[in-house]
């Protein structure tokens, strides 16, 4: 049960072109100003180090390099533009930002297809014509045990492609608006929760409406889940965007910086449950995201190694 919340596998884009991106600083209130002149070189080795702790601690890390031919300057950012589901389902999502759009790339499903077991690909990319998004496991955190997605309303989650979504992929939509303290909206879902196996990390205070606010905190503790309430300063050190994965145990991937707003009380109901794994991404953070952004989860069934004749 822990491996359907919990993916051994995850896909990640080393970036050789990372900078904020000016198309997503309009909604983005998490991206900040990069001050280092070496950017690029800085996001290349953080993401390099996350990439070798990941696979330290038993983590199977698929990476790809984008060198950045195609102003991509997000792509480091995997889990917005496609998500995989046991059974062997992948989805490829519509993206709100045109150059986010050239994120996508055939060879990360043609690895798909060759190591693991896939029997379909739904492709909502299209809709972006249409000027529908739907940007992924970042507009969307999956109970992947209650079969709920979670989803905080935005100009990245079209109400009607959640619905389409949810239909194909068995998921029941709980949607609620989402603000920080400043009141400006959040625009991601990831960046104020994540779910664990045995726990959720959320800024329930973010939810202004008081039924709805109790409706998400019911529906996470429905399963035995321990509902972790995050502040408002603890998401905005990211301490929302982490996720868990199976290695030779569970761990709980995050940025040293979430690692280190969260409380001790907070820290020993994962420890119960998942070992934290703080990895330090300070330049690759000023785009708006964090580890869980970083991190596509692979929900599929692996294929038996071929041994040559």
């Amino acid at each position: 049960m822990s491996i359907i919340q919990a993916p051994s596998s995850v896909v990640m884009i080393r970036p050789h072109a990372f900078h904020p991106n000016p198309e997503t600083s309009a909604d983005n209130a998490f991206q900040t100003q990069a001050l280092a002149e070496d950017v690029s070189t800085r996001a290349r080795a953080e993401f390099d180090t996350a990439a070798g702790t990941l696979r330290a601690a038993g983590v199977t890390v698929h990476a790809f390099d984008d060198f950045g031919d195609g102003d991509t300057p997000d792509s480091v950012f995997p889990n917005n533009w496609f998500s995989t589901h046991t059974g062997g389902h992948v989805a490829l999502y519509p993206m709100y930002a045109e150059n986010r759009r050239r994120e996508r790339r055939a060879d990360v499903i043609e690895m798909l297809k060759r190591d693991y077991r896939v029997s379909d690909v739904i492709d909502y990319s299209g809709l972006e014509q249409d000027g529908l998004a739907l940007e992924g496991t970042g507009a969307m955190v999956l109970d992947h045990i209650g079969r709920i997605a979670y989803v905080a309303r935005s100009n990245r989650a079209d109400p009607v492609l959640l619905e389409r979504f949810c239909a194909h992929f068995n998921y029941e939509p709980i949607s609620f608006d989402a603000t920080d303290a400043q009141g400006t909206a959040i625009y991601h879902t990831n960046v104020l929760m994540g779910i664990g196996t045995d726990y959720a990390l959320i800024c329930l205070d973010m939810i202004p409406d008081p039924e709805r606010r109790q409706t998400v905190a019911d529906r996470l503790a429905e399963n035995g889940r321990v509902v972790i309430d995050l502040t408002h300063d603890q998401v905005a050190n990211f301490a929302g965007n982490a996720i868990e994965l199976t290695g030779r145990t569970r761990v709980l991937a995050m940025s040293a910086r979430a690692y280190q707003a969260l409380r001790p009380d907070q820290l020993t109901i994962i420890e119960r449950s998942a070992k934290p794994l703080p990895l330090a991404i300070p330049t690759i953070e000023t785009a708006g995201g964090s580890v869980r952004c970083m991190l596509a989860g692979i929900h599929l069934t692996r294929r038996p190694e071929r041994i040559a004749a």
